[in-house]
């Protein structure tokens, strides 16, 4: 791929150079597109924790490396996110821009119900997943987490406390 890309882009020795080259053929761009597929990404933790009744927030974007997607779909567990169902409080705001694609979905008056994966599949990209973890008043994530096979959390204290028996043995 090297030599036609050299080619076609003249002065340009890699894909990313081709990119930022003065010199930016449609060939440089679906080259630098084929040899990296558009990756969605969602922000934050792969384990999103709130409370029962506020709303779940959930950003996807696709990086500006590949040609919008068409469409972004979100499913909750295997199922499309309804927008429309009996349910209702369920929104999307989708934003198009020359820095990439963003895709907002909210939830609003999260229930017990609504736990679970949620994936974001831009016609385009590879998905990308989070798992949403709906609490109950009273509940905390380490319980969570140790419901999951995670590990216990181990608080802050302890690791201090922790560290100055290690230091006071010096």
């Amino acid at each position: 791929m090297e030599e036609p890309l050299m080619r076609q882009c003249g002065k340009c020795s890699s894909l990313r150079v081709c990119l930022d080259c003065a010199i930016q053929s449609t060939f440089c761009k679906a080259a630098f597109t084929s040899e990296h597929p558009a990756q969605a990404s969602i922000w934050g933790p792969e384990d999103v924790y709130v409370k029962k009744g506020s709303t779940i927030s959930l950003t996807c974007s696709v990086n500006v490396h590949s040609t919008p997607p068409g469409s972004v779909f979100w499913y909750h567990g295997a199922s499309v996110v309804d927008f429309d169902s009996p349910r209702g409080g369920i929104s999307l705001e989708t934003e198009k821009t020359g820095t990439g694609t963003t895709s907002k979905l909210l939830v609003t008056k999260a229930s017990l119900l609504d736990s679970g994966n949620y994936t974001c599949v831009p016609s385009n990209a590879n998905p990308a997943s989070v798992y949403v973890h709906v609490l109950n008043a009273g509940e905390y994530p380490a319980a969570i987490h140790g419901d999951h096979g995670c590990g216990t959390a181990v608080s802050p204290c302890a690791l201090l406390f922790a560290a100055l028996i290690i230091l006071s043995w010096r």
